[in-house]
């Protein structure tokens, strides 16, 4: 027992490794070849972050294990927004601006509450899989356009893009890409396989395993990523990161494994996407109120989760 359980916590520092490896490398790469900072900031940075997520599932739905699949991308967002993004405003109170409250944060919350439709029989199928990879694809499209409009219009846009040295070579730059994709694919490998086991001998259910241990694990990246932002006072980095993460989870990740084998759903208990509702919902009129996300909601946010591990556990 005592193996499998430091395996999974190594395979935990790995796929930050890994992720870290991946999104340095692809934003020097990107700036290089000519794309703006926003630009690399809405896609290599973004999507490089929740690549843990994707490949576990990926791992997970090739593997056989549904459950781990989808109660990953379940957890991760509870996770996201409960726990990332309630000890980021404990750190630091998160300022939000005029594009986060009319765009991004209702869309999370609209995705949330529409996605888990496509549980309703039980199952993710593979043409709601593409459908969903389609989203995401729309999604992305539609940030992009509108960075490249804000950029063009002189608004000020804060993305989290990591200091790029200019000297390395492109070479170097593919190398890290190369590096942090087989250090993801890797430890994502570990990870599920060790989860499997501890869940078997410890008597847990596949998607309890995905819900709280390897959710929290895959999202070790988004965690640093938004803690630091939030102890340099970026507020709408650590804010972002949450959003970009919880849309690309529910999009990307889920319909990704859901192409590659359909996802069954029956493990979820409805109180897992209750609480996914209510804890995501939760976070718009604290967002709105005073524009900003104070400790005291943090707070709140924050001991939604161990309330919900609370109740969640023992079953």
């Amino acid at each position: 027992m005592l193996l499998p359980i430091l395996l999974i916590l190594a395979s935990c520092a790995f796929l930050f490794l890994g992720a870290e490896l991946l999104v340095r490398g692809g934003s020097s790469l990107a700036l290089k070849l000519g794309l703006t900072p926003l630009v690399v900031g809405l896609t290599v940075v973004a999507y490089g972050t929740s690549t843990p997520e994707l490949l576990v599932s990926l791992k997970a739905a090739f593997a056989g294990n549904p459950d781990i699949a989808i109660g990953n991308v379940v957890g991760s967002n509870i996770f996201n927004i409960a726990v990332i993004l309630g000890l980021s405003a404990l750190v630091l109170p998160i300022k939000t601006n005029l594009q986060v409250l009319k765009w991004d944060a209702p869309l999370v919350v609209l995705a949330t509450l529409l996605v888990p439709l496509t549980f309703l029989d039980g199952v993710v199928s593979s043409f709601e899989g593409a459908c969903l990879v389609l989203a995401a694809l729309l999604y992305t499209w539609w940030a992009i356009r509108l960075a490249r409009r804000d950029e063009r219009l002189g608004h000020e846009a804060h993305v989290d893009v990591p200091e790029i040295r200019r000297r390395p070579s492109v070479v170097l730059d593919l190398l890290k890409i190369v590096a942090g994709l087989a250090v993801l694919a890797f430890s994502s490998r570990i990870l599920v396989e060790n989860a499997v086991v501890v869940a078997k001998i410890a008597g847990l259910s596949d998607t309890v395993i995905g819900l709280t241990i390897i959710a929290a694990g895959t999202s070790m990246p988004e965690l640093a990523t938004s803690m630091v932002a939030a102890l340099r006072g970026q507020s709408d980095i650590a804010l972002g990161n949450v959003l970009g993460s919880s849309l690309f989870n529910l999009f990307f990740v889920l319909g990704g494994a859901a192409v590659v084998a359909p996802v069954s759903t029956s493990g979820l208990q409805i109180f897992d996407l209750v609480a996914l509702a209510v804890i995501t919902t939760l976070m718009l009129p604290f967002l709105f109120t005073g524009r900003s996300l104070n400790r005291v909601e943090g707070g709140i946010l924050f001991l939604s989760y161990l309330i919900y591990l609370g109740v969640m556990w023992p079953k």
